[in-house]
């Protein structure tokens, strides 16, 4: 209908812009694994508006029926059984192939194929908007059905991270052809105060050890140690632990290699890597504003002298849970998350049949605190660990 909306705004002296896109006709049956042509079943392809095929239309049915290529109509779903009615009356045989493709490209996507003769019955009650194709490169979809076949088609995955930082984890999610439900129940603040963070890094060169327990963390100091006019210099001789692999990889991001980085996720799984004797070293942590005492509590107790350093906060996201329907998985990347999600919550039999996937055992202590076993774990806590994960379970359980 674009012509139509141009000469509108064309009447009506409006100014406008044509952007060229590829056609529904086109991409739909892609998405479906079937190309319009092919030099082995269609070497033309016609477009007929599917929607106004009824029988006082021009529509030469004739031409239709012996026509050697595809034929794609476009929004004729309600019109199905006359369109088949009007190419087998006019010579096409009940043998052709042809294929319904319902909300084509999205993750509801629904792909429908058989003949002229059986079509109608297997089609009842497809969802629409839906093309309708007819010809032999239908029987290419079993062989070329990509996107269809992905690993998590068809599934609906709960992100709950903070939206700023989801990006990486819905993209890998949507490349296995999952559909994402964002649902943030957390968002990195600032802290309420600085102080205990500008107090560690004014007297950086006292410590030997500076400990970051997550990736916020490690933006968190080195925005402000920019604010202080100061880089990476500044840690010249202090040992620098990560907790987390996505920690430590931030940290190399600005060229520093962790000296210590534990197998787990968890802040705990330093200590036995520490030394049991800690009198006479300084160490600092930094972290969020809430956070599990226990390492540091531990390091005290040995000898250490620990600075707490408020690097920001989280926050919880009011969030409507008018999306948390018909949910095969729940994804959290922190505590955090956990606890928010199961607050905001307004009835845990919602999720009473969906996978709760952890991306480590200090995230899965949470779940498991609201009555919930997790499903998954990450074997490490980076993102595509987590997505590797999940896709190891839904295997299994396919």
């Amino acid at each position: 209908r674009g012509g139509e909306e141009a000469e509108e705004l064309a009447a009506a002296s409006i100014e406008f812009e044509i952007v060229p896109g590829i056609s529904s006709a086109i991409a739909g049956p892609a998405y479906a694994g079937i190309p319009v042509t092919h030099r082995e079943h269609a070497t033309s392809v016609t477009l007929v508006t599917g929607h106004e095929s009824d029988e006082t239309t021009g529509i030469d049915w004739q031409a239709l029926a012996h026509l050697s290529g595809t034929i794609v109509f476009l929004m004729g779903v309600a019109n199905l059984p006359m369109i088949v009615r009007k190419l087998r009356e006019h010579g096409a045989p009940a043998s052709r192939p042809i294929a319904l493709i319902s909300k084509a490209t999205t993750a509801q996507q629904h792909t429908v194929t058989g003949t002229l003769e059986n079509i109608a019955q297997r089609a009842t009650g497809i969802a629409t908007p839906a093309l309708i194709v007819v010809g032999g490169v239908v029987q290419l979809h079993e062989a070329i059905n990509w996107f269809e076949s992905k690993p998590l088609f068809g599934k609906r995955i709960v992100v709950t991270r903070a939206r700023e930082q989801a990006s990486e984890l819905k993209r890998l999610l949507e490349e296995a052809g999952a559909e994402v439900v964002q649902f943030p129940t957390i968002e990195i603040a600032p802290p309420a105060s600085f102080e205990s963070l500008d107090r560690v890094i004014g007297a950086i060169g006292d410590d030997q050890w500076l400990i970051f327990t997550s990736s916020n963390g490690v933006d968190s100091f080195f925005a402000r140690l920019r604010h202080h006019g100061k880089d990476s210099r500044c840690l010249a001789g202090v040992m620098i632990a990560a907790v987390g692999e996505s920690t430590a990889s931030d940290l190399r991001g600005r060229g520093i290699e962790p000296d210590l980085l534990p197998e787990k996720f968890q802040s705990t799984a330093l200590l036995p890597l520490l030394d049991e004797d800690q009198k006479g070293i300084r160490t600092a942590v930094v972290r969020a504003a809430k956070g599990s005492d226990e390492l540091i509590d531990e390091l005290r107790r040995r000898g250490s002298e620990v600075d707490l350093a408020i690097a920001y906060e989280t926050r919880r996201v009011a969030t409507s849970a008018a999306d948390l329907h018909d949910i095969d998985i729940v994804t959290f990347t922190s505590g955090s998350t956990v606890d928010n999600f199961f607050e905001v919550l307004p009835d845990k039999t919602i999720i009473d049949r969906a996978m709760l996937a952890s991306i480590g055992p200090t995230t899965s202590d949470a779940i498991r605190r609201h009555g919930r076993k997790p499903d998954v774990e990450a074997e490490n806590a980076t993102i595509a660990a987590l997505v590797a994960a999940i896709l190891r379970a839904c295997d299994v359980r396919t």
